[in-house]
C-alpha cells in the first residue's frame, strides 16, 4: 500500500549554532563554537578596520514546514564581533507546519556586536514562525536588522498565502526595552496592500542601534535621505524612533531592491558608533 503525502515522515533540518566571543589581551578571538547540520560557520580573516568576522551558513538552502533553527551567538566583555549571513534565506512553501526560527544574541558590558541581516525571502505559502530575543548589558553596543521579502519578487511573485509569525525582544540588564511582532496570515495580499498596512510594500527592513547619541545618529541618517534624489514616491519609505538610548528604524518600499540599497546607507552610517569604517562589509557587498 502506497503512503498518502500527508502520512509519509519527512526528513527535517533541526540546526544549531552557538558562538561565543572574548576579548583576550584586548583582540577578540573566538572561544566557543557549536554547530549542528544545517548550520555551519566560516571564520574569515577580517579586512583592514573590521572586527572578527563570522558568515553563517545553512546548507540547506533554505527551510520549509518543519525544518527548525537555534542560533546563540554570546559577545563577551570588550570584544567586538560582526556575524552575518553567506547569502539571503529562503523560506520555502509549506504545507503545514510552519519553519522555525530562534536567534538569541548576547552582549555583554564594553562589548558590541554587529548583527548584519541579508533578505530573509518568504516564497508565497511559505510559513515561518520567528523568535529574536536581544540581551544587552551596561553599556553594550549593537547594530542590529532585518530585511524581509514577501515573495520572489524578481519573477513576479508576491506572498499571498502562508503564514509569517515574527516577535522580536530587546533587554537591557534584564529589563525589558523593546518588544515587537508581526503577524500575516489568512488574506495576506489585502494587508500588505492596505494604505493603513504595509501600503503596497513588497520588502520591509528593521534597524537597531544602540551607541552614543543616538537622537544625534537619528537627525543624521534623517539628513542623508533628504539628500537622496528623486520624487518622494520613489524613495524608501523610512520611520525612526528612539526609545531611551535605543534608536529604532523601519524600512517599506515596493522596490526590494532599492530598500536594500537604502539599509546600506542607513547601517553603513551607524558603523561608526561601533567603532567601526563608516562602510558596508566587503563580505556583504559581494
Amino acid at each position: 500500500m502506497t503512503a498518502s503525502p500527508a502520512s509519509e515522515r519527512l526528513q527535517r533540518a533541526d540546526g544549531a549554532l552557538g558562538l561565543r566571543f572574548d576579548a583576550a589581551h584586548g583582540t577578540t578571538r573566538l572561544a566557543d563554537l557549536y554547530q549542528r547540520d544545517p548550520c555551519r560557520t566560516l571564520l574569515p580573516e577580517p579586512d583592514p578596520g573590521e572586527p572578527r568576522t563570522a558568515v553563517l551558513i545553512t546548507t540547506a538552502g533554505g527551510l520549509t514546514g518543519g525544518d527548525r533553527l537555534d542560533v546563540k551567538i554570546a559577545v563577551d566583555a570588550s570584544a567586538v564581533a560582526l556575524c552575518t549571513p553567506q547569502a539571503a534565506e529562503k523560506i520555502y512553501r509549506s504545507p503545514g507546519n510552519p519553519a522555525v526560527i530562534d536567534i538569541g544574541l548576547t552582549v555583554a558590558p564594553g562589548a558590541a556586536l554587529e548583527w548584519l541581516p541579508q533578505e530573509m525571502i518568504l516564497f508565497d505559502g511559505a510559513r515561518l514562525k520567528r523568535s529574536v530575543t536581544l540581551d544587552l548589558a551596561g553599556d553594550a553596543r549593537l547594530l542590529a536588522g532585518d530585511i524581509t521579502v514577501f515573495g520572489r519578487t524578481a519573477r513576479g511573485e508576491r506572498f499571498t498565502a502562508g503564514e509569517l509569525s515574527d516577535r522580536w525582544r530587546l533587554r537591557r540588564d534584564g529589563r525589558l526595552l523593546w518588544t515587537d511582532a508581526t503577524r500575516l496570515s489568512d488574506d495576506i495580499l489585502s494587508r500588505l496592500d492596505h494604505p493603513a498596512g504595509f501600503d503596497g510594500a513588497v520588502a520591509q527592513g528593521l534597524i537597531l542601534y544602540r551607541g552614543p547619541e543616538p537622537a544625534a545618529a537619528r537627525d543624521r541618517l534623517r539628513a542623508l535621505l533628504e539628500a537622496e534624489d528623486g520624487e518622494a514616491a520613489d524613495r524608501t519609505l523610512a520611520g525612526a524612533t528612539v526609545l531611551d538610548d535605543l534608536l529604532l528604524l523601519r524600512l517599506l518600499d515596493r522596490d526590494a531592491a532599492r530598500l536594500r540599497r537604502c539599509f546600506a546607507l542607513l547601517w553603513a552610517a551607524l558603523r561608526p558608533g561601533l567603532g567601526l569604517p563608516g562602510r558596508m562589509p566587503r563580505l556583504w557587498r559581494l
